[in-house]
C-alpha cells in the first residue's frame, strides 16, 4: 500500500499477505481503507511459476498457481471495487508475454496470465461506466532477481546473457524500472482514456520473427 500523495510527500506504508488464503483480499483492501481513507490505486503484481509438463503438474501445483496468479487478483479486485467507484480509480494487472505466447513447461504460469488478460478486459467493459479503468502490463524478460539468479546460475553465465540480448530486437533485457514506469502512466489520470489493454512490454522480442 503506497499512502504518499504524488509530490506531496515520501511516506509509504505496507502490509504484509498471504493470498494462498482466499480471505486476505478483503481484509488487506479493509486494512487500506482503515490507514488511508480511500482508495485511488490497485496494482496487483503478486505471481509465481512452476517449470513442469501438464503430466508432471500435480493438481494441488496447477491449484497454487492459480489461486496466487489469478484468483487472487480477482478476489483483490472485487474488494477494491466499492472504494475505486468513490475514487473512479485505476487497475492496473500484471500480466505476462507468456500470456500471449509461451515457453515450455509453464502451462498453468501461461494459462494463469492468459486468463488475467482476460480478467483485465472484462473488468474494463464492466465497470468503465462507473469510472473505473483496468489495463494490464505484459512484461518479457525483464531482470528481476529471479532472472539474474537464473542467468548467474547456469552453465556458461556469459553466453547465456549473450543469447538472450540476441533474440531482442534492442539488443538487450529489460529493467523493473521501464515496467514500473508504464505503471505508473496507466495508472494516473494522464491515461485517463485508456483502459481494456494489454501492454507487452518485451523489447519488441514477440515482434521478431525467428530465423527460417
Amino acid at each position: 500500500m503506497i499512502t504518499a500523495q504524488r509530490g506531496k510527500d515520501n511516506e509509504f506504508d505496507s502490509i504484509s499477505a498471504d493470498f494462498s488464503d482466499p480471505h486476505t483480499p478483503e481484509r488487506l483492501v479493509s486494512e487500506v481503507i482503515a490507514r488511508s481513507g480511500k482508495l485511488d490505486v490497485l496494482i496487483n503484481n503478486a505471481g509465481m511459476m512452476q517449470e513442469a509438463t501438464i503430466e508432471e503438474m500435480s493438481l494441488e501445483d496447477w491449484q497454487r498457481t492459480l489461486n496466487l496468479n489469478l484468483t487472487a487478483p480477482f478476489l483483490l479486485i472485487r474488494a477494491a471495487l466499492p472504494y475505486l467507484r468513490k475514487t473512479r480509480g485505476s487497475i492496473v494487472n500484471t500480466g505476462s508475454a507468456e500470456g500471449i505466447s509461451a515457453n515450455p513447461n509453464h502451462a498453468a504460469y501461461c494459462a494463469t496470465k492468459a486468463g488475467l488478460h482476460g480478467l483485465t478486459r472484462s473488468v474494463a467493459v464492466d465497470h468503465g461506466h462507473e469510472g473505473i479503468r483496468c489495463n494490464a502490463v505484459a512484461p518479457g524478460w525483464i531482470d528481476t532477481d529471479l532472472n539474474i539468479e537464473i542467468i548467474e546460475k547456469s552453465v556458461d553465465a556469459e553466453n547465456f546473457r549473450r543469447d538472450i540480448e540476441r533474440i531482442h530486437p534492442v539488443g538487450r533485457t529489460g529493467s523493473p524500472e521501464e515496467v514500473a514506469a508504464l505503471v505508473a502512466f496507466l495508472a494516473a489520470a494522464e491515461a485517463g482514456f485508456i483502459t481494456g489493454q494489454v501492454y507487452t512490454v518485451d523489447g519488441g522480442r514477440m515482434t521478431k520473427l525467428s530465423l527460417p
